[in-house]
């Protein structure tokens, strides 16, 4: 177990295109800062170039390859699931644009009590994507294909499964050749069956888990990371998401200006959730969540702004209801996790707020 005062913070802040040339100052248009305690068991203080997961963020990757699959004329966003994968309920409905914007009805397999149970009695225990698709087909369908929205994991496993398919590769190729060495992202990494982060990292803390306590959270550095496989499992650093921000946003590196545009311009309903993409208030990118740790990645389209912001940290703060939180948990404020705290704080002193 790790003590609480473990939770720790990279925090960038990029204008255009801008070169880090100096670390925890405003310099070239940017500013980096790590606080906090990335490793209690050495002291080692949080700082940039420090690994950590990204969560929900690789939603985004994944979302880019199909749509550069669909750029190349290898599949169409209107394909649907079942002439991939079989045995989807509504399979023969289900588009690939619906699994991408989340308005499939395919349940996420992270609500199947079934999962939940063998995953945190065995963190380590390796699930294949077709044993992800399983929990979920139990549970689904939600609703009919495009009525309604819910951001379920289980569409972008399903859209990995995909990108598998059409290339005739592992996705981590994929992701390799058409987003991670184009844009030079060096520190990013899809780990497979891989469970340790490279060095240097920072210790994820967590009070997800059957024996966690908020005075004593769990240390979930080390978790299989394949229970997220294309929706989740993505290493980087903050450099790299800064790179990668401002791509995703713009399309520059790694989609054609059309297909990009009807990107940006695919944002429906309340949660303002488009393909494998968000925005809010102007600022265009997404929220990753999983054991130990949070992260942000936005980009400003009317200030040309990038943040990134990585903690080890998921455990929520704030009026959070029933939910738990460490003991030294601020009280007056909206409930939110660490990373999102952090960036609704920063928006808007940069041209907007925003509550992703």
């Amino acid at each position: 177990m790790l003590p609480v005062r473990a939770v720790a913070a990279i925090i960038l802040v990029a204008e255009g295109d801008a070169v880090l040339v100096e670390r925890d100052q405003t310099t070239e248009g940017s500013w980096v800062k790590g606080v906090g305690i990335a490793d209690p068991g050495t002291g080692a203080q949080m700082a940039p170039g420090m690994h950590t997961r990204i969560g929900s963020v690789t939603k985004t990757f994944t979302g880019t390859v199909i749509l550069q699959l669909a750029e190349d004329g290898l599949l169409s966003l209107d394909d649907t699931i079942g002439a991939y994968v079989t045995g989807i309920p509504n399979g023969d409905e289900i588009t690939l644009r619906q699994l991408a914007n989340m308005t499939s009805g395919v349940a996420s397999y992270t609500a199947s009590e079934r999962f939940v149970d063998l995953y945190l009695e065995d963190p380590n225990m390796f699930f294949s994507p077709e044993d992800l698709v399983a929990y979920a087909v139990e549970n689904s369908p939600l609703f009919e294909p495009g009525s309604e929205f819910d951001c379920s994991n289980t569409n972008t496993i399903l859209l990995g499964m995909v990108i598998e398919k059409v290339t005739g590769q592992p996705v981590e190729t994929a992701l390799r050749t058409m987003i991670f060495e184009p844009l030079g992202l060096e520190n990013t990494i899809w780990p497979g069956r891989q469970t340790a982060i490279p060095a240097p990292y920072a210790r994820g803390i967590s009070l997800q888990g059957y024996d966690a306590t908020p005075e004593a959270p769990l240390d979930a550095t080390n978790w299989n990371p394949a229970s997220l496989w294309t929706a989740g499992e993505i290493i980087s650093d903050v450099d790299d998401l800064l790179t990668y921000g401002r791509a995703l946003a713009t399309g520059h590196g790694l989609l054609e200006a059309k297909l990009q545009e009807q990107r940006l311009r695919s944002f429906q309903g309340p949660a303002d959730y488009g393909l494998a993409l968000r925005c809010t208030d102007g600022w265009v990118g997404h929220t990753g969540e999983l054991p130990g740790y949070t992260t942000v990645v936005y980009y400003n389209t009317q200030t040309d702004t990038t943040v990134a912001i990585q903690t080890n940290s998921d455990i929520p703060s704030g009026d959070c209801g029933e939910a738990e939180v460490l003991p030294s948990n601020p009280h007056g404020i909206a409930c939110s996790l660490p990373a999102m705290r952090i960036f609704n704080a920063v928006a808007p002193l940069l041209g907007g707020t925003a509550a992703p």
